[in-house]
């Protein structure tokens, strides 16, 4: 690991504490309302547990829905370092991407980015396959249609992860069709992991 990585890194943490110190007492519902202010992370252990998995695929063509401020690129653009890979990161807030990208330069991870600010689904529809790896983390009401168009695209033994399976309690509902759906596919092998969030972790095994 590059020590611009561990500074970034830091940095981001240092974030998610100074957050935390914000947010202590605030209703969720305030949360809520505000989240596009906060970094809201995957959290560093899903992210190196991320990075790994990627890393063991030997994925290459890398598609994250929903950059946000870079958190989980960060993890994923450091996998495809190693792979000799590209994270198509896609995120509708332009501002979002802008600090990310930043934060990129920073590591010295640019080069294993694609940024695609826009709306998800058209972005997806211009996103050729095969996909190795997908991390979906946006609005939770577009992970069945993300699903729908990136299934076809999915490369054999490709991974798709999506978090926020778990927490927070108001994602539940579309956290549990998102499964339904997943659980229904015959060409997913899928399981729940209990790490973070909550990540639905399925991999394509067509016959």
């Amino acid at each position: 690991m590059n020590h611009d990585f561990d500074r970034v890194l830091a940095r981001y943490n240092q974030r998610v504490r100074d957050e935390a110190v914000i947010q202590h007492g605030m209703p969720f519902s305030e949360i809520h309302t505000r989240r596009d202010e906060f970094l809201l992370p995957i959290g560093e252990d899903v992210g190196w547990f991320l990075r790994a998995l990627v890393i063991a695929r030997r994925a290459k063509r890398i598609v994250e829905l929903g950059t946000s401020y870079g958190y989980s690129t960060l993890f994923l653009a450091d996998a495809a370092r190693v792979t000799g890979g590209v994270v198509h990161t896609l995120d509708i807030a332009v501002d979002k991407q802008a600090y990310a990208r930043a934060q990129m330069e920073q590591a010295g991870l640019c080069e294993f980015v694609a940024w695609r600010p826009g709306d998800a689904l058209k972005s997806l529809q211009a996103i050729k396959g095969p996909i190795d790896f997908v991390l979906i983390d946006l609005w939770k009401d577009l992970y069945i249609p993300c699903l729908e168009l990136l299934l076809p695209k999915m490369s054999d033994n490709g991974v798709i992860a999506a978090d926020n399976m778990l927490f927070p309690a108001i994602s539940r509902p579309d956290a549990d069709a998102y499964r339904a759906v997943v659980r229904d596919k015959s060409e997913l092998q899928s399981m729940l992991l209990p790490i973070g969030s909550g990540v639905e972790l399925s991999c394509v095994w067509r016959s």
